[in-house]
């Protein structure tokens, strides 16, 4: 992977976690955009009601976001082994949430038909995360 594809997989992928930790913390203050409520925002995005409270999405967000940063670094040459090994952790997170994602497509993991999430998961969650996995897998290989 030459330097230019580097960086455009780092802020890919940097902009596909921040997007996220953005949003985690958006939820942190009680909004639930694009949902109805907080009930509704859990079924859509996993599939089961969770709370949505600050204690659960603030860690996420900062997990979120760390690692856009160490991926985003990775990506220009920076942050050596610690933002290498932060890339590989976010491809395999990346990996592991995609065939997960096939799983609940194929009926083998349980995701109640006709929810927000089960067409959200084939449309949406589960070509991103293996498309953004497969991209950052390449990135942290690159030296």
């Amino acid at each position: 992977m030459d330097g230019t594809a580097r960086r455009r997989a780092g802020i890919a992928v940097a902009g596909l976690l921040g997007a996220d930790g953005l949003a985690h913390l958006y939820w942190a203050t009680g909004a639930t955009w694009p949902a109805s409520g907080e009930r509704a925002l859990s079924l859509a995005v996993l599939g089961t009601e969770v709370s949505f409270g600050p204690r659960v999405v603030l860690p996420l967000a900062a997990l979120t976001l760390t690692a856009g940063a160490g991926v985003l670094a990775h990506g220009y040459g920076r942050g050596g082994r610690l933002a290498r090994a932060v890339t590989g952790a976010v491809a395999v997170g990346l990996g592991v949430r995609g065939l997960a994602g096939l799983g609940w497509a194929a009926g083998v993991l349980a995701s109640p038909p006709g929810s927000p999430f089960h067409a959200l998961n084939l449309a949406v969650y589960t070509p991103t995360c293996l498309g953004f996995g497969w991209a950052v897998a390449r990135l942290a290989r690159a030296r």
